[in-house]
């Protein structure tokens, strides 16, 4: 049995996608900074028959990513997809000329550094698998910036870049990175941003290994 590593995980898209991927026989684990939030998680999860656990960890510590992720990898088995789907922090959303240098710092380390440290963590157990999906979810900001949320925006975009280049130098060892594009966030009333739905578009981007980029809908 393989796992999906859940970084950022919430009750929202994250327990979908949890819930989809564990209907298909992964494990679960839980990735996400408060262990009482995890632990309601993977027991909603268990009482489902999904094997799940959840392993704090702060996205913007390198060093408490890389714990967890090498614990998952204990406790559940190998990590054969992972999400990389942390909320960015309201005060990363500044408009970009009331945004300093050091307001940077917190986007960068939460959409760069940790996707870079994620990645780079479970990239060599896919690669003794032999197979392999990485997920990343933005909004629309990521390929379109917004002068509102300068921060996030700034930030996003070297996600972005990160990710596609990840896609072209992996995909000829058979593991899959996928940016799944959300431009009009999560739930809200719309079907398609419904949590249960762009889990079941995740589960489709892991499995058809198609294109890099996937938009919920196209912008505007």
């Amino acid at each position: 049995m393989t796992t999906i590593a859940i970084i950022g995980a919430g009750k929202g898209l994250g327990l979908a996608t949890a819930r989809r991927f564990g209907q298909e026989g992964h494990s679960v684990a839980l990735i996400a900074r408060n262990q009482d939030n995890l632990d309601s998680l993977a027991s909603t999860l268990t009482s489902e028959g999904i094997t799940a656990q959840g392993f704090p960890a702060d996205v913007r510590d390198t060093a408490t990513l890389q714990a967890s992720l090498d614990e998952a990898v204990e406790q559940l088995g190998p990590i054969e997809v992972l999400q990389y789907s942390p909320v960015p922090a309201k005060e990363f959303m500044r408009p970009v000329l009331e945004t300093a240098a050091e307001d940077l710092t917190g986007p960068v380390e939460l959409s760069i550094y940790g996707p870079v440290t994620a990645a780079r963590q479970v990239i060599p157990g896919m690669r003794t698998l032999g197979r392999g999906t990485i997920l990343f979810v933005n909004g629309s900001s990521a390929v379109r910036p917004l002068g509102a949320v300068a921060g996030t925006s700034v930030a996003f975009a070297g996600e972005s870049a990160y990710s596609q280049l990840l896609h072209e130098a992996l995909a000829p060892e058979g593991i899959h990175v996928g940016q799944l594009i959300i431009p009009l966030g999560i739930g809200g009333g719309d079907p398609d941003h419904d949590p249960d739905a762009l889990a079941e578009r995740l589960w489709r981007i892991h499995t058809d290994h198609g294109d890099f980029r996937t938009f919920v809908k196209p912008l505007d």
